[in-house]
């Protein structure tokens, strides 16, 4: 039977909604009755021993993590990428799950279930075949720990990283500010982990990137079409031929990076039938 795991307690699911406008998942607090706490201004009083303190009140918790979901950089795309969603259908049925992807889709809502805000906690890489729902587990991880744990996370697909560094680089701008901000967020999300030409320059961002990560001791999850394992000394993929992947995680991020991984995160395959080649409905 298919582990559903809940989705957030903390939060009530018909407090807000998450939607797609233009390239971005944007959630939305959806309208509630005035907070009785501190009559809509979201500073509450308490009294204790005396003694009067002023602070958040409870009620700007939605909000301050609807606002920590629209900084993560969601594409629009999964914008209803949830646990629930992975597991079933639009009409509430069970979709027939590979077992590895069942035991994954059990591995993130236990790893979101272990969470601990602002302590280490190990990250998670889920690596399989192109349209195995890689990106939607990760991306169901990712808003379960905005909306549970309230953590900062930032989503960012690799190939993103690369043009986003080479538009500022044409604009003259530095790389410092977007890799200080990547490699200091509490949970950084990589997507697509491998891909690229491998150009040097290319190695040394995703090196610069995970060191840090790994120095700072900052969580970090992924996904990859590689499959774990050291360089390995294999051939590219032949793109013209779409042959499938022979080289390894390590042949492709590089020694360095991948010992790195190995010592941050766990790896998870999701495996079973290509869900892009389903008809949509």
């Amino acid at each position: 039977m298919i582990p559903i795991p809940q989705e957030h307690p903390a939060l009530s699911l018909d407090a807000y909604r998450v939607v797609a406008k233009g390239e971005r998942a944007v959630a939305e607090a959806l309208s509630r009755p005035i907070c009785p706490a501190c009559n809509g201004t979201g500073q509450a009083r308490s009294e204790r021993d005396g003694i009067v303190t002023v602070g958040r009140c409870r009620c700007q918790m939605l909000p301050d993590r609807v606002h920590l979901f629209n900084q993560a950089g969601i594409p629009a795309r999964y914008a209803h990428a949830t646990f629930i969603s992975f597991a079933q259908d639009k009409n509430g049925l069970l979709k027939a799950l590979d077992p590895s992807a069942i035991r994954a889709l059990g591995l993130c809502s236990q790893f979101v279930d272990g969470f601990k805000t602002g302590q280490l906690n190990r990250g998670m890489i889920l690596y399989g075949d192109v349209g195995r729902g890689k990106t939607h587990l990760l991306i169901a991880t990712i808003r379960e720990l905005i909306f549970r744990h309230g953590v900062p996370v930032r989503f960012m697909e690799f190939s993103r990283l690369l043009s986003l560094l080479k538009a500022g680089y044409s604009e003259g701008r530095s790389d410092a500010p977007l890799l200080s901000e990547l490699s200091e967020v509490p949970v950084l999300a990589i997507d697509e982990l491998g891909k690229g030409r491998l150009s040097d320059w290319e190695l040394t961002i995703i090196d610069e990137v995970v060191s840090r990560r790994y120095n700072g001791m900052g969580c970090t999850l992924g996904t990859s079409n590689y499959a774990p394992g050291d360089p390995s000394g294999a051939s590219p993929p032949n793109l013209a031929t779409h042959t499938v992947p022979t080289q390894t995680l390590g042949d492709r991020v590089g020694e360095r990076v991948y010992s790195r991984f190995l010592q941050l995160s766990d790896f998870v395959q999701v495996a079973g039938h290509d869900h892009r080649a389903q008809p949509l409905g």
